[in-house]
């Protein structure tokens, strides 16, 4: 009886837990924990001292030196800058557009499975692949006068005189396009490759089930396939045009009379030739009401449309 009643005592006693200390947890920074934050901070400095020095600060004192009003009331009274904002309208105008469908089209050509066009890819992309400066050197050579290459092939093969083509203005501002549109169309046409080649091929076989002819299918399954894509390469396309300086200074050199300079080799003459450097990062300055909306609408269209390759 006894017994029993001490056995009941014993299994209503509480039996404590053996007690085990937690380790403290280290405090965390965006998931990095002590020396892994030290070295994270380490390797960020010299990137962020680089984008300043060589971003940051360049940006913020060309406006700074650009930020007075005279100067841009100087560029507007001068005939040279008003002949260049229409060179650059014409020569980012008609580079991009025109080399943006003709790399659209030469992107359905190499699609072909033939052993030559495979063949022929790596030679076409062989002036983008050329540093710029060479490349551009050697359009200028091949159309220097009688001496190039172009009127060189005009008068043996037709008894043809070439036309001196840095002589004149309309002639060389086209020299400048055709040079910027050889160096540039490779890069393009290998994106819209890419772009096509991710295309499913079941829907280009539905096409063909229901009738489609080629042209149809490139109206109708390609190109609206390929529309997001085009447009942010053509904004993208503008944006690096409207900054170009190599093509145009070693093509034409603004030949004749800086005739076809535009705004980016409009500036370093002002900055260096005639010893303006306000005045050259005015006018350069001033391609942005034509910049910022363009930067603003890409981001806005890489933020709303999933733009797929």
């Amino acid at each position: 009886m006894g017994g029993a009643q001490v056995l009941r005592t014993a299994e209503t006693i509480p039996i404590a837990a053996p007690s085990v200390s937690r380790p403290r947890r280290r405090k965390r920074r965006g998931g990095l924990q002590g020396s892994e934050f030290t070295w994270a901070i380490a390797f960020v400095i010299p990137y962020a001292a680089l984008f300043l020095a060589f971003v940051a600060y360049p940006v913020v004192y060309g406006l700074w030196m650009g930020r007075q009003p005279s100067l841009y009331a100087e560029l507007v009274s001068d005939p040279h800058y008003m002949r260049t904002m229409i060179n650059t309208v014409l020569y980012v105008g008609l580079s991009v557009n025109v080399m943006m469908f003709l790399a659209l089209l030469l992107s359905g050509f190499f699609m072909r499975r033939r052993w030559w066009i495979k063949a022929l890819l790596p030679i076409y992309i062989l002036p983008w692949a050329l540093p710029a400066v060479p490349a551009y050197l050697s359009f200028h050579w091949m159309l220097i006068g009688e001496q190039g290459l172009v009127d060189s092939v005009l008068q043996a093969l037709f008894s043809i005189d070439g036309p001196i083509w840095f002589n004149h203005r309309w002639l060389a501002l086209g020299s400048n396009i055709v040079a910027y549109i050889w160096k540039w169309m490779p890069f393009w046409t290998v994106i819209f490759l890419a772009g096509r080649m991710a295309i499913p091929q079941e829907i280009y076989e539905a096409a063909d089930i229901d009738g489609a002819t080629a042209s149809r299918r490139f109206v109708h399954v390609t190109f609206p396939l390929l529309a997001n894509v085009y447009f942010v390469c053509t904004l993208l396309s503008t944006i690096w045009t409207l900054g170009d300086f190599t093509g145009v200074y070693f093509v034409s050199g603004g030949a004749p009379a800086m005739s076809t300079d535009v705004l980016a080799t409009l500036g370093i003459r002002y900055a260096l030739d005639f010893a303006q450097p306000q005045l050259g990062v005015a006018a350069m300055l001033s391609a942005l009401p034509l910049l910022i909306p363009i930067v603003i609408v890409l981001i806005r269209k890489v933020q709303t449309t999933e733009v797929q390759l």
